[in-house]
């Protein structure tokens, strides 16, 4: 099966044949595994783990990974030419809800309503482990509201911020 995976503003070809995953026809051994009842999944990749969240945003995802976020789509190679056919290939807007990946404490707020924001602008400041994780927009938006306060727990999955388009 073919797919057209956009990752910000990068567009990669996937193809997954069995166990093997073809990427931008470079041929990588990779298996995703959910990990029940949680939003995490761990990705085995030429011999390493990575273990990240996968949060459902409207017609895609955010993929988070630390404190870093991405906003991922993913189409099938039907559905890319019924697009391209009828002209409803734009790029979709961020939108969503900013939740926290891991329990913490938040130990700062980086925005304020109404304030725009690119991809990567941090967003909140949770302090996990005794480590600073910097929760990040995965792409350009306005924050719509914003959830918590600084010193306030948090548990995983917790809404920190809403961030939506930009009003034209």
């Amino acid at each position: 099966m073919k797919y057209t995976v956009t990752v910000g503003d990068r567009e990669l070809l996937v193809e997954v044949v069995g166990d093997d995953v073809r990427v931008d026809g470079r041929v990588i051994e990779a298996r995703l595994v959910s990990i029940p009842r949680t939003p995490l999944r761990q990705l085995l990749m030429d011999g390493r783990a990575r273990t990240f969240a996968m949060l459902r945003r409207g017609d895609g995802w955010t993929v988070q990974l630390g404190g870093d976020a991405w906003r991922v789509s993913v189409v099938d190679e039907r559905t890319r030419q019924l697009r391209e056919l009828t002209g409803q290939h734009g790029k979709s807007h961020v939108g969503g809800l900013i939740r926290a990946p891991m329990p913490g404490l938040v130990l700062r707020l980086e925005v304020e309503q109404g304030q725009h924001v690119e991809a990567g602008t941090g967003i909140v400041v949770l302090e996990a482990m005794k480590m600073e994780n910097e929760i990040k927009s995965p792409g350009p938006g306005v924050v719509r509201a914003v959830h918590v306060a600084p010193g306030q727990a948090v548990e995983k999955g917790a809404l920190l911020v809403e961030v939506g388009e930009p009003e034209g």
